[in-house]
């Protein structure tokens, strides 16, 4: 053994061996800081404020402290890159769950979905860089210009969180002609301002409509507080195997990382073009892979070649939530102060006329589309279009604890037509940042399909004519008052 070539696991090798165990650590121990912050504070806990934001903003603010004394406490980079790592694992795992809904749901209303969620995307797109075309026009001959292309993050950051923003708030940066600079900054304050009107004002919503009786919380029904969630059907591997269930569950995950890994290193070799948008959609194909995984396991079960179900739903949904927790931290604590300084109106702009387009949007598609069970819907759509999955769950269950309502099947079952009917926003990004121009171009598009799906949404309002796929709430309990 070469010894002079030799390497120890001490403060002498920190950066190899302990930097990313220390900052790891830091997420995790600030998440349950945040989490203490939230089970204490009355104001938290009422508002649904996510653990995740509390210790990410006790994070950067204790960073911010010890930058003052000369001491970097949050390594930057090293976060925007878990944030970025998060976003897909989290997106595989939610891809690979089996669709089990214990609802009888009606097809027009998840294609309906899947059109809410694109319709939602195109109007913050279609606004957010509208409002900043006009704010470029204003400045451009100014000493602080703002850049034309920083709104099409919004949908971005309100949609997907704090991933995505950050990806595109990068690729944007290394854009010359987009004169942007937010270097990562801008879209993680986007889309943690976003966590908080999902919180605050969800819950507002809850409160203003119980106060008046228009919203009935659904009772928790003891069956569903009985299901064995590692092994509901009794199908699945025992736990205790020689490997541990929730280690495959991993395994799949992983598995469906690296096969996307895989397409987008071959997407970067084909063209300049296919490899700007390799791997500015880690998450996406991250999705696409894990549902070929999926895809391929229901075969091998259907030819009874694979005799056990091995994929959890429950144990994917725990992965999701840990990264996506971990994804909110690391975004928020990679936040950099003097990078915001010059966005700061915009960012104010875009998060309050943001909120308020949403806000108008879903309730006026809840009540037509989605009558019987509106204010459920309301809740995880607005949840998940301003903040994540996560926050749309958290608020609809405030009101339907046992889930008797089928929204939480409709969201599962949505997710393809969802990212069909989204693609186009994606597939633009890079294309709008290239100049003024493509960006005005881009803005006339994102209001067409807005149009095109509000128009099938509304369409037996439009079209005056009962059509055969109207929804009926053949799930409702005779008992439940929230009609």
């Amino acid at each position: 053994m070469d010894y002079v070539s030799s390497w120890d696991f001490t403060l002498a090798n920190y950066g190899a061996v302990w930097a990313f165990l220390v900052q790891f650590g830091l997420l995790l121990v600030f998440l349950m800081l945040g989490n203490i912050l939230r089970r204490k504070i009355p104001l938290f806990r009422k508002c649904l404020v996510p653990s995740a934001l509390l210790g990410g903003t006790l994070l950067l603010v204790v960073n911010i402290i010890c930058k003052q004394f000369g001491f970097v406490l949050v390594d930057n980079r090293l976060m925007q890159v878990i944030t970025y790592h998060c976003l897909a694992i989290g997106f595989a795992a939610m891809s690979l769950k089996t669709e089990k809904s214990t609802h009888k749901t009606n097809k027009a209303q998840v294609v309906e979905f899947g059109a809410l969620q694109g319709g939602t995307y195109m109007l913050q797109a279609f606004v957010g860089l509208g409002i900043t075309l006009i704010m470029f026009l204003f400045t451009r001959y100014g000493s602080k210009v703002i850049s034309y292309i920083c709104g099409l993050i919004l949908p971005l950051a309100y949609g997907q969180g704090p991933g995505n923003a950050l990806t595109w708030d990068i690729n944007f940066t290394n854009i010359p002609e987009a004169m942007f600079s937010g270097n990562g900054s801008f879209g993680l304050s986007l889309a943690s301002i976003g966590f908080v009107i999902a919180s605050v004002f969800g819950v507002l919503y809850i409160n203003i409509h119980k106060r008046r009786g228009n919203l009935v919380v659904r009772n928790e029904s003891l069956e569903s507080q009985t299901i064995d969630q590692t092994n509901p059907d009794g199908t699945e591997i025992p736990d205790n195997e020689s490997i541990d269930k929730f280690s495959l569950q991993v395994g799949f995950v992983a598995l469906a990382y690296a096969l996307s890994f895989g397409f987008m290193c071959l997407l970067g070799i084909l063209s300049k073009f296919t490899n700007s948008i390799a791997w500015g959609f880690n998450f996406l194909w991250a999705s696409l892979a894990a549902m070929l995984i999926k895809f391929i396991v229901k075969r091998l079960r259907k030819n009874n070649i694979m005799h056990r179900e091995y994929i959890n739903n429950y144990q994917m949904d725990r992965i999701s939530g840990f990264s996506f927790d971990l994804m909110i931290v690391a975004g928020v604590a990679a936040i950099e102060i003097n990078d915001i300084k010059n966005y700061i109106l915009p960012i104010v702009i875009l998060s309050v006329i943001g909120m308020i387009v949403t806000y108008i949007y879903i309730r006026f598609v809840a009540k037509e589309c989605f009558k019987g069970f509106e204010h459920e819907f309301f809740l995880m759509s607005f949840g998940t279009l301003t903040g994540t999955a996560s926050n749309g769950m958290i608020l609809m269950k405030e009101v339907d604890p046992s889930l008797k309502t089928p929204t939480s099947s409709l969201y599962i079952l949505s997710n393809f037509p969802a990212m069909v009917m989204i693609a186009p926003l994606l597939f633009l990004l890079s294309f709008a940042g290239k100049s003024m121009t493509n960006a005005i171009i881009s803005c006339a598009i994102f209001f067409v399909l807005w149009t095109v799906y509000t128009v099938f949404l509304f369409r037996r309002r439009i079209f005056k004519k009962r059509y055969k796929d109207s929804p009926a709430p053949v799930w409702q309990d005779k008992t439940d008052t929230n009609d």
